[in-house]
């Protein structure tokens, strides 16, 4: 084929690229990024993919799917997510189909009859189940037009999420040699693309890297005082909505949730312990939004597409800011406004410590590093938008993002700062630098231990000499005096010492910034009560919202696969009268309004008459 000719095919192609993004999923234009994606694998190019949560991944092999001809492989991590996203396509009239381990083998051969017939466009599956032998001698018979590699960044062994068995996926190329291979991943560094890109045996891949910021994301990073106080006062800003909390342990799993069901809030508990069964059911009620809130630990959330979380909460710092950057990405797919709030403190370092040298303790050094990068954002005092994009190598150019608690002035910078570091490596150096943060604190702020007593620590001259600022306040400032590397924690016991820069800073020949909690609440303009709800009925949503889960119900798929959060916002701001007018609502494809317009025109209008 000529050049001409293939210019032309690919025109051809991205055309009704285009097309079917508005008749099938219900968009005027593709997202940034996404037009190239979708170019490379209609054009059979190799390419690897890092757009962030809610970028819009899916679309760019969904759409070309259906475009080229043949069968294309979507390699999928787990079987609720392959679930979800079939159903998702099912709704909108797509081709698609899953093959897991759980099912019959009837349902298999119904799926092989439909591959043999040329029937699907899109065949979801694991890696273990793509790699089995037989199937991969079944899948060579077929015609296989292109492999999408979802959550490619476990790939490789520098990026956080590493899965042996995505590695074998090598072998593809060998065996499809017709086909093209497409990675796509929400975090990847340079260093892990370009390990992807080795392992999986990319030829010229295109590479796309998008922009890592989330503007509709607040950032919020207090540090933990009492905890489950701070946790109740994020849900009571979202009332009905869709939140999860993420914990550490399994302990602390159960006992948030067990809390939040004793404060008459809608939550269950999801970890690993329990029983298929059980966790199974929990996600489905929250998928379902017959819950409200998910408290989890990291188990949960890969597994999941659902769009309208409104909040993320950890209850704990996460273990790097990879992790952070996909878990609190779970908030706002839809692109709403949504809050992210990581409540710290300085225990979380050493706990997360005890747990990887139960595990890889060969990687302990670079998991300890990842742990102490995200305990540096936590405790910094600088936009959290700007230091999130920058940890990604990327450039933030705004001043203010207005969308984090640094930005947003929730976050008083102290007076004098030097002073108070000054008591705070005094006290350590009276200490003779034995001692941990929780002992130090205890002396300046004029605890009466017992231990404190008997080493006759009451009688140093820093004892007490922060009692009126507080145990909580003086931890932060502790902590933030190690982020900032004038103080060193040392050994097992984690002892706090003076670095250099610690003694130039008790000679005041350094500065120092330190912060505290602000005095004024947590300002709600920025909490998913913004313009997003600009002109909207209010009742008519929560209405509407019940229609869909009514709908869900009957069909047992997820809430958003009938329509999103952002569709049902437009719905009740702008309340079509007809097919027409709500066609031309963002995010209503054809399938859809030919299945559940005229049920919810007829609910709008039935608003309208009261």
């Amino acid at each position: 084929m000529t050049t001409d000719m293939t210019n032309s095919a690919e025109s051809d192609g991205m055309q009704t690229a285009t097309h079917l993004l508005r008749t099938v999923w219900g968009y005027d234009a593709f997202r940034p990024l996404q037009a190239d994606a979708v170019a490379s694998v209609i054009a059979g190019r190799d390419s690897l993919i890092v757009l962030p949560t809610g970028g819009g991944k899916s679309l760019c092999y969904q759409i070309p799917a259906m475009v080229r001809d043949g069968l294309a492989i979507v390699v999928s991590p787990l079987i609720s997510l392959m679930k979800d996203q079939v159903d998702a396509l099912l709704a909108n009239g797509v081709a698609a189909a899953l093959i897991n381990s759980t099912q019959s083998d009837e349902e298999k051969r119904v799926v092989a009859d439909s591959i043999r017939a040329g029937k699907l466009d899109l065949l979801y599956m694991s890696p273990e189940g793509l790699l089995v032998p037989r199937t991969l001698a079944f899948l060579q018979q077929a015609r296989v037009s292109f492999f999408a590699i979802d959550e490619a960044h476990c790939v490789s062994n520098w990026g956080h999420d590493f899965r042996p068995e995505y590695r074998e996926l090598s072998v593809l190329k060998d065996r499809f040699p017709d086909a093209s291979i497409h990675a796509f991943t929400a975090t990847a560094s340079a260093r892990v693309r370009r390990d992807i890109a080795q392992q999986l045996e990319l030829e010229d891949p295109l590479v796309l890297v998008g922009d890592f910021d989330r503007p509709n994301l607040t950032y919020r990073m207090p540090a933990a005082d009492r905890k489950l106080d701070q946790i109740r006062a994020v849900i009571r800003r979202h009332p009905g909505s869709s939140g999860i909390v993420y914990c550490i342990s399994r302990r602390e799993v159960e006992q948030t949730a067990a809390a939040l069901q004793a404060s008459g809030i809608s939550a269950e508990a999801y970890h690993a312990g329990l029983d298929d069964a059980t966790r199974t059911a929990q996600q489905d009620a929250f998928i379902k939004e017959q819950i409200d809130v998910i408290v989890a630990t990291v188990a949960f959330g890969m597994g999941i597409d659902k769009s309208n979380v409104r909040y993320v909460v950890h209850a704990g710092m996460p273990k790097s800011i990879e992790h952070y950057q996909q878990e609190s990405g779970r908030a706002g797919r839809d692109g709403l406004a949504s809050e992210c709030v990581l409540l710290h403190s300085g225990g979380d370092v050493m706990t997360w410590k005890r747990i990887f040298e139960l595990g890889d303790t060969a990687n302990l050094d670079a998991s300890m590093r990842s742990i102490n990068a995200m305990a540096e954002l936590c405790r910094g005092v600088r936009c959290r938008h700007a230091a999130l994009v920058e940890y990604f190598g990327q450039e933030y150019d705004s001043e203010n993002c207005n969308a984090c608690d640094v930005c947003l002035n929730e976050i008083d910078i102290i007076d004098d700062a030097v002073t108070v570091a000054q008591k705070i490596l005094s006290c350590v150096v009276r200490l003779k630098e034995r001692f941990g943060a929780g002992y130090t604190v205890k002396v300046l702020t004029g605890s009466r231990d017992a231990r404190i007593l008997e080493l006759g620590h009451d009688h140093l001259s820093t004892y007490g000499l922060l009692q009126t600022e507080g145990a909580s306040a003086t931890r932060m400032w502790i902590d933030q005096l190690v982020s900032q590397g004038f103080l060193n924690r040392v050994g097992d016991y984690q002892t706090l010492q003076l670095s250099d820069s610690g003694r130039k800073l008790m000679r005041r020949e350094a500065s120092v910034t330190l912060s505290r909690p602000a005095k004024r609440p947590t300002t709600s303009d920025r909490d998913g009560t913004s313009d997003d709800w600009s002109g909207v009925d209010r009742g008519l949503f929560e209405q509407l919202r019940a229609l869909r889960r009514q709908l869900a119900a009957d069909r047992d798929v997820p809430a958003y696969v009938i329509f999103g959060d952002a569709v049902l916002r437009d719905l009740a701001r702008v309340q079509p009268s007809n097919m027409n007018a709500m066609r031309q609502i963002k995010g209503v494809g054809e399938k859809k309004l030919e299945s559940f317009g005229p049920i919810f025109l007829s609910s709008i209008q039935e608003h309208a008459s009261r």
